[in-house]
C-alpha cells in the first residue's frame, strides 16, 4: 500500500457510512470495517494511514483495537470517537498512546483537521524511519564507529577482523557506549550481512516469556498459545542473532542458549522435534559476566563459550579526544531530523563537554546534542563551575587546541578557513596543529562521511 488511507471502524452502519463520505469527499483513501478485529489485517509496521475508530464497539472495543495497533507499529496514529460520558476514557486512551480524541458527533471540520494532522504525523515518522534505514544501508558499515583515537580505530580492526571470522562473540561495555552499534557493524562486515539481524533485550522481557521469546511454541504449549510461534532463534537462521543485556537471562534459559551454541540445534516449547539454525550469535553485556559466574549469578560454562571472541567497548571518558567530532555528527543529525538549523558550536562547549565525566556515555552526549538544538539548558554547568585537576598551564593548552578543533570542525578541515576563522596566519596554525598532532584530513573525512552515520535508534 503506497498512498495514504484513512480506516474508519464503527459497528453502526449509518455513522459508519457518514463518517466515510466526509473524508471521501475531501479526497482521501478511506477503508470502513464494521468490526475491529477484521481492521487489523490491513494494518503492517510501514502502513502510511490514519485509524479512526469508535470507543465502544462489540467483541473489540477501542482500547483493546488500540493495543493491538500498538504492537504492531506503536507510531500508527489513532483517533478516538467518544460519546460525552465517556471522555474520561479516551483522556486515558490518550495516555496510552492514542493521538486524539473527538466527541460525538464530530463536527466535519474538526475530524478533517485532526486526520490531516495524523497523517502529516505519520509521514514525518516514515520518512524519518526510511532516512534511517538508507543510512544504515549504505556506504561502509564502519563509517558508523566514529573516533580517531588509538582505540577506536583498533575497534574497527577488531570489527574487521572478527566478521570475517564469522564466530559468537560478547561484546562488552557500560550503558550507552554503542553495543547495538557495534553489534550491527558486525553484522554488516560479515557474509551474514543480507540475512537478518535479529535482536532481543534478555531484560525487556519476563522470565515467564523469555523462552517462548527465544525458541518459540507449538500450539496448546501453555494458556494463551492459540497457534505456533516462530522464537527469535529459528528467525535468525542464517543470519544473527543479538542477545543485548545477557546478564537478565534466567539461568534456566542459560542452559537451552548454551545448547543452542554448542549443537547449533533447539526444540520449540511444547515440541519434541529438534530443529537445526546457522546462526552466528552476538550478546552483549553492561557487566563482568566472569564475575557473575564466579559468584554463580551467570552459568561458567556459557560464559566460556560466549567469550571466544570478544570486544570491550571504552567509556566515553577514556576517548575524551573523540568528544568534539562526536558532538559535532550528533548535532547535525539532530538538526537535519528537525529541519531546523544548525547553532554554533563555541570552544567553551567543547571544553566543557570534554571535562564532563559521562557516566551515561555516547547516550547521554546525544541526549545533550538535542538539547543544544533545541535550546534547552544542557544540564552540565558552566567551565567555571568545574573543579580543575591539572595545571594553569595545561588547561590552557587544552583551551586552545578545542578552539583548533571546534574552528576545523566548522571548516571541514580546510586550513585557510580555519585560520581566518582563528585570526592566525597559516603558518601558526600549522605549528599548532603539529604541536597537538591535529590532521586536517581528519576533520574532512568525518564531515564527508557525516552523512552515513546513524545514531537515532542505536543508543
Amino acid at each position: 500500500m503506497t498512498s495514504e488511507q484513512i480506516i474508519i471502524i464503527d459497528d453502526e452502519d449509518d455513522v459508519r457510512e457518514a463518517y466515510t463520505q466526509t473524508l471521501q469527499l475531501e479526497g482521501f483513501d478511506v477503508a470502513a470495517f464494521a468490526a475491529a478485529r477484521d481492521a487489523l489485517s490491513a494494518i503492517s509496521v510501514d502502513w502510511p494511514g490514519v485509524v479512526v475508530t469508535d470507543l465502544r464497539m462489540p467483541r473489540m472495543g477501542g482500547m483493546e483495537l488500540l493495543e493491538k495497533i500498538h504492537e504492531i507499529d506503536s507510531d500508527i496514529p489513532v483517533v478516538m470517537i467518544t460519546a460525552h460520558g465517556d471522555v474520561p476514557v479516551a483522556v486515558d486512551a490518550m495516555r496510552k498512546g492514542a493521538y486524539d480524541f473527538l466527541e460525538k458527533p464530530p463536527d466535519p471540520l474538526l475530524m478533517l483537521e485532526v486526520v490531516q494532522r495524523a497523517l502529516k504525523h505519520r509521514k514525518l515518522v516514515l520518512e524519518n524511519r526510511h532516512l534511517r534505514q538508507q543510512l544504515i544501508d549504505t556506504g561502509n558499515p564502519l563509517d558508523t564507529i566514529i573516533g580517531k583515537t588509538p582505540v577506536m580505530t583498533g575497534l574497527r580492526q577488531t570489527i574487521t577482523m572478527l566478521a570475517n571470522a564469522d564466530v559468537d562473540t560478547l561484546i562488552n561495555g557500560e550503558t550507552g557506549t554503542g553495543k547495538e552499534l557495534v553489534a550491527r557493524a558486525l553484522h554488516k562486515c560479515s557474509k551474514r550481512a543480507k540475512r537478518k539481524f535479529v535482536a532481543l533485550n534478555c531484560a525487556a522481557l519476563p522470565e515467564s516469556l523469555i523462552e517462548s521469546e527465544l525458541f518459540g511454541h507449538e500450539k496448546g504449549a501453555f494458556t494463551n498459545a492459540h497457534s505456533r510461534r516462530i522464537g527469535k532463534v529459528e528467525y535468525a537462521h542464517k543470519g544473527v542473532l543479538f542477545l543485548d543485556e545477557i546478564e537478565s537471562m534466567p539461568l534456566s534459559i542459560q542452559a537451552k542458549l548454551l545448547r543452542v551454541l554448542q549443537e547449533r540445534s533447539f526444540e520449540r516449547v511444547g515440541a519434541n522435534e529438534v530443529i537445526s539454525v546457522n546462526i552466528c550469535v552476538i550478546a552483549a553485556a553492561k557487566v563482568n559476566l566472569r564475575a557473575m559466574s564466579e559468584q554463580g549469578s551467570f552459568r561458567s560454562d556459557l560464559y566460556y563459550r560466549l567469550n571466544v571472541a570478544s570486544i570491550e567497548l571504552p567509556a566515553l571518558r577514556h576517548r575524551r579526544d573523540d568528544i568534539p567530532l562526536l558532538f559535532s555528527t550528533l548535532t547535525k543529525q539532530a538538526a537535519m531530523e528537525r529541519r531546523t538549523e544548525l547553532p554554533d558550536i563555541s570552544a567553551q562547549l567543547l571544553d566543557t563537554l570534554i571535562q564532563h565525566d559521562w557516566p551515561g556515555n555516547v547516550r547521554e552526549l546525544k541526549n545533550v546534542a538535542e538539547k543544544f538544538v533545541i535550546g534547552l539548558p544542557l544540564g552540565l554547568g558552566s567551565i567555571d563551575e568545574i573543579e580543575p585537576s591539572v595545571s594553569l598551564n595545561e588547561m590552557t593548552e587544552s583551551f586552545e587546541k578545542q578552539c583548533i578543533i571546534g574552528a576545523l570542525v566548522k571548516n571541514n578541515g580546510h586550513i585557510a578557513e580555519t585560520a581566518a576563522a582563528l585570526g592566525l596566519p597559516r603558518k601558526t596554525l600549522y605549528l599548532r596543529m603539529q604541536k597537538y598532532n591535529l590532521q586536517k584530513e581528519t576533520y574532512r573525512a568525518e564531515e564527508e562521511k557525516d552523512k552515513n552515520v546513524l545514531f537515532s535508534s542505536l543508543f
